[in-house]
């Protein structure tokens, strides 16, 4: 084999060699492509999954002259029901904890004995989302320390516990929850359960303030969901809760009754009796973007009304 076929071969080696290598490197710039692809893919997949049912639907495209966080809300005079806030105040969507109102009332409604001592049990744990908490089966509570915190804190085993020993059960208690709704002209709201954890507990801005403005007529709903703080004593010990709304906690409001709310679905939820400028008003915030939105859309409501005298 002479030189110059040598010197052919070895340069077809090394052109082997490079190309091969750049092969490669093409290989895993692709691979690296496609990860990436599949990572945002993955990561839309999961925020479309966890987006509420008005973000899925747009309705935070709605005319808004306050630039609120909220898709719906509205905001009413108590006494001479005059509408001074309304986006999208038609739209059914899921009310999460803001459920808990009606699920004392119709308690309240029944006459039980709120001083009935109460056990609670593992019937009384989330199945639905399966969250925690610090009340546990076996922890004994009076229905009133159930009502309190089920108001306050927004404990959902309380409010479980309460639709389970209502007479005729939870089914029976559901079934008033809805009478009640029907007999309050909240035809657009339905209930499946106590807690406000399944999503297919539903209704409107205009329908909850109704419910909002029934509510304030009973003295403990109004007083237990404005405490800022309640302890109970369970089995371990002394348990210490807060309140869910920011705005009480803070003390610049003053609040006649409130409820906070969330999951998934229905986003973050906040309905208030509040007084403003002189005003007893009804606010309904639902599906704001995140917790401290519905508290700065609440603000912003606040300086509107104040502004308007």
């Amino acid at each position: 084999m002479n030189k110059n076929t040598l010197i052919a071969l070895h340069i077809s080696a090394n052109s082997l060699k490079n190309s091969d290598s750049f092969l490669k490197q093409k290989f895993t710039i692709f691979m690296l492509h496609c990860s990436v692809v599949l990572f945002f893919l993955f990561f839309a997949t999961i925020v479309a999954a966890q987006s509420s049912e008005g973000a899925k639907i747009g309705l935070g495209a709605a005319h808004d002259p306050l630039n609120l966080d909220s898709s719906v809300a509205l905001v009413a005079d108590v006494n001479t029901h005059e509408v001074l806030f309304a986006k999208n105040p038609h739209v059914a969507l899921p009310i999460a904890s803001i459920t808990k109102i009606m699920t004392v009332l119709v308690t309240l409604k029944a006459n039980l004995d709120l001083d009935e001592y109460i056990t609670l049990t593992k019937e009384d744990y989330d199945y639905y989302k399966h969250t925690g908490s610090r009340l546990k089966a076996g922890d004994t509570f009076t229905r009133r320390d159930l009502i309190h915190l089920a108001l306050m804190s927004s404990e959902n085993r309380a409010a479980a516990a309460l639709g389970r020993t209502y007479p005729g059960g939870l089914t029976a208690m559901v079934a008033t929850m809805n009478a009640v709704a029907s007999q309050l002209g909240m035809f657009s709201t339905s209930f499946v359960e106590t807690t406000g954890l399944s999503e297919e507990n539903r209704s409107t801005a205009n329908d909850l303030a109704r419910l909002v403005m029934h509510a304030a007529k009973y003295p403990i709903i109004k007083e237990f969901s404005t405490s800022p703080q309640f302890s109970v004593r369970a089995k371990r010990g002394v348990l210490d809760f807060k309140t869910t709304n920011k705005l009480v906690r803070d003390g610049q409001w003053e609040i006649l009754l409130q409820k906070t709310g969330y999951i998934n679905e229905a986003g973050r939820c906040l309905v208030m009796q509040a007084r403003i400028a002189g005003r007893d008003l009804v606010i309904v915030l639902l599906d704001s973007i995140n917790s401290g939105s519905r508290f700065k859309d609440a603000n912003t409501i606040r300086t509107h009304i104040a502004s308007l005298r």
